[in-house]
């Protein structure tokens, strides 16, 4: 059985990978169970929220990995176009959904809308209590709650099938409507900062990303921009971001293997955070940022879209020979406590040199 590295050492060759320095070991990070969101069950209620971290920090202990005990402070991704208005509704299946307030025929109302207080905001002030709560009653670090990027919110506040067609006839509304948000996004993340006092990550998923790296946003329309499209709506709003925050990281879930060589034009840009499987070109992800900036490749076994589920050891092996080793994280899950240990040995003996 591997020695389990001690938290200290996690963090020092994780911001190592992050300078993409050499180090002898690939990071990766096994979660177990399955996505845990902002659902109804844990929306309202704190305490069940760190009953959760606990229980699954438990479900690792052995797991020889690059993970440690932390607290998802869970709220959504759409929460600041709920800060702008947007109905906001829990459920008990997935994140809550948002109703937008921007459709074709009212697109000039994005004129209308102003920024939401990032302190007396009603939205924020329940996430700034949940905060607070978490770090009063719990010696875990926090993840961020979730931050969108502007092309993320925006696309909620305009319904999301008229948002990416207004690109194309409603340019100058979409980059009003941009303008806003990321002001507003800029705001949210200084806010956040302000209040966490124990930070465990800049991103709401599992993984440990230094402060030093900036901000990690999610970013899912990028997949259904043109190249063109999304370096005038995508890459200028995430550079702002990314000069207020130090940094950005990007993840995108979809086939982004289209964009992916303009978002490595985004100024200050830190790295790239993708759900592998749902990527069909790889060559250009490769081509465009393997070894050029962090990589960080996502794997879990419910993002194969219904196929049956490849062996993460073989997968993650065919990720390592295709993409090489410098500034790649890859991050795996298995269903069962059962399944991590020995996944932890046997992804050791791949990803190490």
């Amino acid at each position: 059985m591997s020695e389990i590295l001690d938290i200290e050492t996690k963090k020092s060759l994780i911001a190592a990978n992050w300078r993409l320095e050499d180090i002898d070991e690939v990071p990766f990070f096994i979660e177990v169970g399955p996505f845990h969101g902002a659902t109804r069950e844990y929306f309202y209620d704190d305490d069940r929220e760190i009953k959760w971290a606990e229980d699954f920090s438990a479900k690792r202990e052995g797991v020889y990995d690059y993970g440690f005990p932390n607290i998802k402070p869970n709220k959504g991704i759409g929460i600041v176009a709920a800060a702008f208005g947007c109905e906001y509704r829990v459920n008990n299946e997935a994140d809550p959904w948002i109703t937008p307030l921007i459709r074709e025929e009212n697109a000039a109302d994005v004129y209308k809308l102003e920024l939401p207080d990032p302190v007396n905001n009603p939205v924020y002030q329940d996430a700034w209590k949940r905060l607070d709560y978490l770090q009063s009653h719990s010696s875990m670090p926090l993840r961020v709650v979730n931050v969108p990027s502007p092309l993320v919110t925006a696309s909620l506040i305009w319904d999301y099938t008229s948002f990416v067609e207004a690109t194309l006839e409603y340019p100058d509304e979409v980059h009003a409507l941009l303008e806003k948000v990321t002001e507003a996004t800029i705001r949210y993340i200084n806010e956040q900062f302000k209040r966490i006092k124990n930070l465990y990550s800049i991103g709401h998923e599992a993984w440990h990303i230094p402060r030093e790296v900036g901000i990690r946003v999610s970013d899912d329309p990028a997949a259904l921009l043109s190249p063109d499209l999304y370096r005038e709506f995508g890459v200028r709003y995430n550079g702002r971001i990314a000069e207020a925050a130090g940094g950005i990281v990007i993840h995108s879930c979809g086939d982004v293997s289209n964009v992916a060589g303009v978002m490595m034009e985004t100024p200050g840009l830190r790295g790239l955070d993708f759900t592998i499987p749902q990527v069909s070109g790889w060559e250009k992800i490769r081509d465009a940022a393997a070894g050029k900036t962090v990589l960080c490749l996502r794997h879990q076994y419910w993002d194969h879209e219904g196929k049956a589920r490849p062996d993460p050891v073989e997968y993650s092996k065919k990720l390592l020979d295709f993409f090489g080793r410098k500034g790649i994280f890859i991050q795996t899950s298995v269903p069962v406590p059962e399944e991590a240990v020995a996944l932890g040995e046997k992804l050791h003996g791949i990803l190490s040199k």
